[in-house]
């Protein structure tokens, strides 16, 4: 059942506003989770399942713990160059956020917080690179639309969240009411597989290693601007040993065919 255009105009309006609040990142989240409560009951019935669901099974639980490698990737930006999670360290410290899709209303606000705060987050010597699994008209869209100052990279099919246990279903519900809604996950990312990144957030020290992991299945809740800062401070500050583990050049490898996929894709 489609949105009606009175409460599509609400929600609009009701996005707007939390966006706009000047207020912490979870209360602006929590301000829009509340509104689509109110205004489309049915959606948000359909999240508290979902996120059940994950919950029971452990989504999320597995992949790169604090102090262990974070695994390297190659992945193409909003103008489909490649960039390396080496290229990315080579500069400091660096908080890698997952996001579903630009048209996601919770990416699209966490995302204009971490905007907000980005000069911040270059003082402290620390980078952003953000992370979705939709081809690069829409991975430009979502960093137009942020005025985003880092890279915007293309996770293509999910293959790097696979890896790192964060790409889940979105089951049945939610693939109806999306389509109800005019929105179509296959002609974002170029696949009809329906699955979309858990959106964690892994700061990364210039060594390679996790510092620190926000995995929620509840993709409504996101790590605290705060604490991705204060992340990255710890990451600057504290010495390491260098991280002598073998990447592996054989997964670079994949990665770097798989994102000349995407290219030939267009």
């Amino acid at each position: 059942m489609s949105m009606t255009s009175a409460p599509l105009a609400a929600l609009r309006d009701a996005f707007t506003r939390s966006r706009d609040m000047d207020a912490s990142l979870s209360d602006r989240l929590d301000a829009y989770s509340s509104a689509v409560r109110k205004l489309i009951p049915s959606y948000a019935d359909a999240v508290d399942r979902l996120v059940a669901r994950l919950a029971t099974s452990g989504a999320g639980a597995v992949g790169p713990q604090p102090g262990e490698p974070m695994p390297p990737f190659i992945m193409p930006d909003e103008e489909g160059r490649l960039v390396s999670l080496d290229e990315l360290l080579r500069h400091g410290p660096v908080a890698l956020t997952f996001h579903r899709g630009h048209w996601c209303p919770w990416c699209r606000i966490s995302i204009g917080a971490l905007v907000q705060v980005h000069s911040k987050i270059e003082r402290v010597g620390g980078r952003v690179a953000a992370i979705m699994p939709e081809r690069q008209n829409f991975a430009a869209a979502f960093k137009a639309e942020a005025k985003a100052p880092f890279p915007v990279l293309t996770d293509m099919d999910n293959g790097y969240a696979l890896s790192l246990g964060l790409a889940i279903w979105v089951g049945r519900d939610l693939n109806r009411l999306l389509v109800s809604y005019g929105l179509s996950l296959p002609d974002y990312q170029g696949n009809d597989t329906w699955m979309l990144p858990i959106p964690a957030t892994f700061v990364v020290g210039r060594d390679g290693r996790v510092r620190a992991r926000f995995v929620d299945p509840d993709f409504r809740r996101r790590m605290s601007i705060e604490g991705l800062i204060s992340a990255l401070v710890d990451a600057l500050t504290r010495l390491h040993e260098p991280w002598q583990t073998d990447r592996r050049e054989d997964s670079l490898s994949a990665y770097a065919s798989a994102a000349n996929r995407f290219i030939r894709r267009g």
